[in-house]
């Protein structure tokens, strides 16, 4: 019975499923950024959600990875990993990795997906495959 109850348990960590972002919408896409608390956002960045929380993306001038290891609606960085080369556009980059990293909600819907926080903060990404 002891080694039943132990194939068991060995078992549960296997049937866990991804409850990311990545398994509610946010996964086998590019999400490209539209807005930033309200205002278009000029240049490019977009988001992919991988397995196992993992996300990756390119800022403006740079690209990135980082970790999304809370279940959905939530939302968190963690550190993140990025490219250090300049680019005229390192004034939008800052922005965008500090807007990032504030952000704690995401709910996806009709091909958008919003990102949002207590403090009024705002990302709002279009779907493009």
């Amino acid at each position: 019975m002891r080694l039943f109850a132990a194939a068991l348990l060995g078992l549960i960590p296997a049937c866990q499923s991804d409850e990311t972002v990545a398994a509610y919408g946010g996964a086998g896409s590019t999400w490209t950024l539209v807005e930033l608390d309200g205002a278009q956002f000029a240049q490019r960045a977009t988001l992919a959600f991988g397995e196992d929380g993992q996300v990756s993306g390119q800022a403006p001038c740079n690209g990135f990875t980082f970790t999304n290891g809370v279940p959905y609606p939530w939302f968190e960085t963690g550190p993140i990993a990025a490219t250090k080369m300049a680019c005229p556009n390192l004034e939008a980059e800052t922005t965008f990795f500090t807007t990032l990293s504030a952000m704690t909600r995401v709910v996806i819907a009709e091909g958008r997906m919003v990102m949002a926080n207590d403090e009024g903060g705002e990302m709002v990404f279009t779907r493009s495959e």
